[in-house]
């Protein structure tokens, strides 16, 4: 009778009779598979274990990406990349480091301060920004967002500092105002999806550089707890009140001389997927550089303790006055280093004029050694990049 019917009893030997009859190899061979495929699986898990549950699968596999392909190459990244450059403004779709080197930037950087206004605080149209954000995804960019913005008790700009944290945490009398600030920037973020409705994933960067005191959000400008109290209600309001589930949250202090003193005001674990720091001082000479690659095998060494992928988040040398810069202060002594190789990116600042610039534009002293850089393969542009979106087997 062909098949099984339910009426038909199966005889289906005990575990114990099967180990008895089956060969010591074969057993260490079985073994070894199911314990491969546990641990296999549970790495696959952990990389997959963003601050959000709900993350969105391009949001989990961007992260788990960051992660895979660290050591392998640094990604460029660039703010207000697409948005303006020496000696033009707002052109469809254009790039400084497009113009040097043919490619763009593998990550784009933006900034979130005046939302809510037509246009940030670097007079970018927000409008525009959500559409050069998508494109730029669509091609397989990375987006990262800062967010400078005005002092809540005075109204002042970011540099006020004017103590305001303590106003704006629960229990402050200015939490209100802050939660209605949070829901413009919600607006904005849940606008960044594809015709076909994919969300654009975006390591969010807020109260950066907090280990300085330059913003009101600074270290002498608040206590521990309230820095602390104030990055676990930002994460939590949007991702649990507004429903965002598309973004990956970054902690990324300003130049830090120990571990203990990166992580003085860490918010905590489940707060934070990924680890940065900013630093403009120490790859703008030789001698200040051994500085700049001890801080970063520092935050490496503490990525792979907490499972983070680690980013050199903002840096740059303001015009670059060094015509080899870009291989000699930065290149050669990451990639020759160990443990500071294993950054995910690096991000320069913006280029606003010709007085105030942190990437090369056609006819700069610099730009033939920015194409040396490009061309080398430890480092990563948008055209080199592989599927950050996808999860690969």
């Amino acid at each position: 009778m062909a098949g099984n019917p339910e009426n038909t009893k199966i005889f289906k030997p005990p575990f114990t009779m099967i180990v008895s009859k089956t060969p010591y190899s074969i057993l260490i061979i079985l073994a070894s598979v199911i314990l491969f495929s546990a641990c296999n699986t549970e790495t696959s898990q952990e990389k997959t274990q963003t601050v959000d549950p709900d993350a969105t699968a391009a949001t989990r596999a961007l992260y788990h990406n960051l992660l895979q392909y660290q050591d392998q190459a640094i990604m460029f990244g660039h703010q207000d990349d697409l948005a303006y450059g020496i000696g033009w403004w707002g052109d469809d779709f254009r790039s400084d480091v497009h113009d040097v080197s043919g490619k763009f930037p593998a990550v784009f950087g933006w900034d979130a301060g005046e939302i809510g206004f037509e246009r940030n605080i670097d007079s970018v149209s927000f409008s525009r920004m959500q559409n050069w954000m998508v494109r730029a995804f669509e091609k397989g960019g990375i987006m990262t967002l800062s967010w400078h913005f005005d002092n809540p008790v005075t109204g002042g700009d970011t540099w006020d500092v004017t103590p305001a944290v303590y106003a704006i945490i629960p229990g402050g009398d200015k939490h209100d105002e802050y939660k209605a600030l949070l829901d413009k920037l919600a607006e904005f973020l849940v606008a960044l999806k594809t015709e076909d409705g994919t969300f654009v994933p975006v390591i969010f960067r807020p109260f950066h550089e907090h280990t300085g005191s330059w913003f009101w959000w600074g270290h002498n400008h608040c206590t521990r707890d309230e820095y602390i109290a104030l990055f676990r209600f930002t994460v939590e309001y949007l991702r649990d009140e507004k429903g965002l589930h598309h973004l990956l949250y970054a902690y990324s202090p300003d130049r830090f001389d120990s571990s203990e003193e990166y992580m003085e005001r860490f918010p905590g674990t489940e707060y934070v997927d990924m680890l940065g720091y900013d630093d403009y001082h120490s790859f703008s000479t030789p001698e200040s550089i051994p500085e700049g690659i001890a801080a970063l095998g520092t935050l490496v060494q503490l990525g792979r303790e907490l499972n983070k992928p680690v980013a050199l988040t903002e840096t740059g040398l303001e015009s670059i006055p060094v015509a080899d810069w870009w291989t000699r202060h930065v290149l050669e002594p990451i990639k020759n280093d160990s443990l500071a190789r294993n950054i995910s990116y690096m991000l320069v600042w913006r280029n606003a004029n010709t007085k105030h610039h942190y990437a090369p534009y056609p006819g700069h002293q610099s730009a033939d050694n920015f194409i040396q850089f490009e061309q080398d393969e430890f480092t990563w542009f948008l055209e080199d990049l592989p599927d950050m979106y996808t999860i690969k087997d």
